[in-house]
């Protein structure tokens, strides 16, 4: 009697973080693991597959070329922060809520690049980022760095904003958001470090701690609107 194997490719080393996921969300949660640990060049499609549990022709069902996948996962890691500026942006009145909104863009920003498995982040330092093929990439993470320029220049004291270009502010708030990048080197980010980061992107742009705390709790509720949940304490 013969018996027919019903499932191809090997088991994954690691499970999925969600079981319950699409085929292609595992293929991108399996590369950018192998990424991470590996590196680009020495991580190859079929070693891919084989942490999915698939064959390698399955997975160029989903992406023809592995710098297709990379595109998707450096995508992913910047998307979700711009439709949030966008969303906050049609919410709050400019000048008004700019603190708010500044907070509240980079908690988001930072439970993005928390929120994988993998260390999402290290994916930007890798030289392979820096070829043409990534060129929308970088327009987009472009466009978040300028979007906390504008907030940032909104929030800032009359001190800060006459010393500081919005331009010059928008790189240094996004480079420190981006700490949580370093931070997960050595452990998982906490939910004291996601605040703290935030903060500081405030009092970076002059703010005192009055209005800093006053800032925190308008944006826990803007936040709550935004994705339908209680303002977290």
């Amino acid at each position: 009697m013969t018996t027919t194997r019903s499932r191809q490719g090997r088991p994954r080393h690691t499970q999925p973080s969600d079981p319950g996921a699409s085929a292609r969300a595992q293929i991108l949660d399996a590369a950018g693991e192998l990424f991470v640990e590996r590196g680009i060049a020495a991580t190859s499609t079929r070693m891919i597959a084989e942490r999915v549990g698939i064959r390698q022709a399955s997975l160029y069902y989903h992406f023809a070329t592995k710098d297709d996948i990379l595109a998707e996962l450096l995508d992913t890691s910047v998307r979700p922060s711009l439709e949030m500026v966008e969303q906050i942006q049609a919410l709050v009145p400019e000048r008004a809520g700019a603190a708010a909104a500044l907070h509240a863009v980079a908690v988001m920003d930072v439970r993005t690049l928390s929120g994988t498995a993998y260390n999402i982040g290290t994916l930007y330092l890798l030289p392979e980022v820096r070829a043409e093929r990534f060129d929308a990439f970088r327009a987009e993470r472009g466009r978040l760095r300028d979007s906390y320029g504008a907030l940032g220049a909104l929030a800032a004291t009359a001190d800060v904003a006459r010393t500081m270009p919005a331009g010059r502010l928008g790189e240094l708030l996004i480079q420190l958001v981006e700490v949580v990048i370093q931070i997960r080197r050595s452990r998982e980010p906490e939910a004291a470090d996601t605040d703290a980061i935030a903060s500081s992107c405030l009092r970076l742009c002059g703010l005192g701690e009055p209005e800093v705390r006053a800032a925190q709790d308008e944006a826990r509720v803007l936040l709550s609107r935004l994705t339908g949940t209680e303002p977290r304490g």
